[in-house]
């Protein structure tokens, strides 16, 4: 499912036009599919008053188009107009044919007919703007999206439907105005628009639809932003043969774990295993091997020298490296301090590793910071590798601020992958996946649940133990975010978000595979 700029969807729109579909069939198309959801919302719409709130542009026309459906399924609906349309457009036409409630707004004192409208109201649907660059919002369309948001505080089984995008959000940035009204549902039109998946949008478009309306699926090819999807991840999944035996699987090496952060190094090895790694070997500092040892039953162990207890000493790199001949992939940083001897540990394991090696790579975590410390960095680590930094982390590493990540984070994401020639995770809620060749994966998800210690060892470990079974970076970065998001959520559903943990996920994970290979 391709994700969408504003100038993407203009050229879309005028591509469909030229190719046959002009903006009519287009708005026709989206009426009907608004009208639907909102009857699948709440149900028979039969008897149910609905006002919609019609703007003066095309998003105005989609929501015409809806209220003619609805009134058709027995709807009692009320049109409510901040502006004018003009008599000339065929829908406000059609619509008046119905016999529709049409409110103008100059026309209601004190907004006397709207409250009347509103105190009954089963769905408001907002189709006064659309898809376009943040607007300030002001005069009586400010007053009528702030009677509307008094009137759900008040009555809040009323529910909110946003046509394309929730009005007073940039289509593209997120920003919002403060009178955008928080959606209980966004119904998209054609394509995701970018704007969705960040914050403040992301937080006020409630549960996402996206509707097909009729744009050829063949104008859209070259666009490189994707929204991953169950049925994408269906069709990547390793594939498990019945006559398989563990090295079908790969083996994963993990340099992980120090004193300080003993459970990382647990995280990260259970991810792998539990997302299908054959074999998964813990390279840790040889005083914690016996600990981890009576956790981590079913992984075999290469114990390093330390420099002091509980820290790996630079020189275990050469072990590293030797181990790394049998091995698949590495993943290396979960829980492993910013101790020196394990930053030069860090820097010599990935920075001296003999061209004859060629495992994938999973940088994670302390490794990350680690790099972080050696300017141009990138020069120095030649090979692709799997970098999954949190904001922080993607600020100490590129040289960014934390305000410029946060403003476009596809943008940081994608630039900082195609420079430094790596695959980039950049992590959080509607987590970007950044390739070097400048396509870009979203994951829509977000769950406060994650926001706890060792989630992110959880989700290292996922996606070396994809990278493990012979998925490209690119897809086991992709689909190791969507399943550690499935996990987190299906782990909410049971239990809610508070005191959720990064262990809770591990069972998990191969029942939401199981999951997404049965449907």
């Amino acid at each position: 499912m391709k994700i969408v700029t504003t100038d993407e969807m203009i050229e879309l729109e005028r591509r469909s036009d030229k190719a046959g579909v002009p903006p009519s069939v287009l708005m026709e198309h989206a009426g009907l599919a608004i009208a639907r959801h909102i009857y699948g919302l709440i149900g028979n719409v039969a008897g149910c008053d609905i006002v919609v709130l019609v703007g003066p542009g095309n998003n105005g026309g989609d929501g015409l188009v809806a209220a003619r459906h609805l009134r058709d399924w027995g709807a009692r609906v009320c049109v409510y107009l901040p502006t004018k349309r003009k008599d000339s457009d065929k829908n406000f036409q059609l619509v008046k044919e119905r016999v529709i409630r049409i409110i103008l707004a100059e026309n209601d004192k004190k907004y006397a007919d709207l409250h009347r409208a509103l105190s009954s109201a089963d769905v408001v649907v907002d189709a006064i703007f659309g898809t376009g660059k943040l607007r300030p919002i002001s005069g009586a369309i400010k007053e009528i999206l702030n009677r509307v948001r008094d009137t759900k505080q008040n009555r809040p089984e009323m529910k909110i439907v946003a046509v394309d995008l929730p009005s007073g959000v940039d289509s593209d940035s997120g920003a919002a105005d403060p009178a955008t009204l928080a959606a209980d549902m966004t119904i998209t039109l054609g394509y995701p628009k970018i704007g969705l998946f960040y914050s403040p949008g992301s937080e006020l478009i409630g549960k996402l639809a996206i509707v097909d309306i009729g744009i050829p699926s063949n104008l859209g090819k070259d666009i490189a932003t994707e929204m991953i999807t169950k049925d994408w991840i269906r069709s990547t999944l390793p594939k498990r043969p019945k006559n398989a035996h563990k090295g079908t699987f790969g083996k994963v090496l993990v340099c992980a774990g120090s004193m300080q952060y003993i459970g990382a190094a647990y995280l990260a090895c259970m991810g792998a295993m539990r997302s299908g790694a054959g074999l998964v070997t813990l390279a840790t500092a040889q005083n914690l091997q016996p600990i981890l040892a009576a956790k981590l039953t079913e992984v075999t162990y290469a114990p390093l020298p330390e420099a002091e207890a509980g820290y790996i000493s630079s020189n275990a790199s050469q072990i590293v490296h030797e181990q790394l001949a049998d091995y698949d992939v590495l993943l290396i940083g979960c829980g492993l301090s910013q101790h020196p001897s394990v930053v030069d540990f860090v820097n010599k394991v990935l920075f001296e590793m003999p061209s004859s090696l060629k495992p994938a790579i999973v940088i994670d975590a302390d490794a990350l910071n680690a790099l972080a410390q050696t300017p141009n960095w990138w020069k120095k680590l030649k090979r692709d590798a799997i970098l999954t930094p949190h904001p922080g982390e993607m600020a100490r590493l590129s040289g960014l601020s934390m305000k410029a990540i946060s403003q476009d984070r596809l943008e940081a994401a994608r630039g900082c992958a195609a420079k430094w020639n790596k695959t980039v995770i950049l992590k959080g809620a509607n987590s970007i996946i950044a390739s070097p060749d400048g396509k870009a994966k979203i994951n829509a998800a977000a769950n406060p649940g994650l926001a706890s210690a060792g989630t992110g060892d959880v989700l290292a470990g996922t996606i070396a133990g994809l990278l493990a079974q012979g998925l490209s970076y690119a897809d086991a970065a992709a689909c190791g975010v969507y399943l550690h998001t499935a996990a987190a959520d299906r782990v909410r559903d049971e239990m809610g978000d508070t005191g959720m943990i990064a262990s809770d996920l591990l069972p998990v994970l191969p029942k939401v595979i199981k999951n997404i290979k049965d449907k």
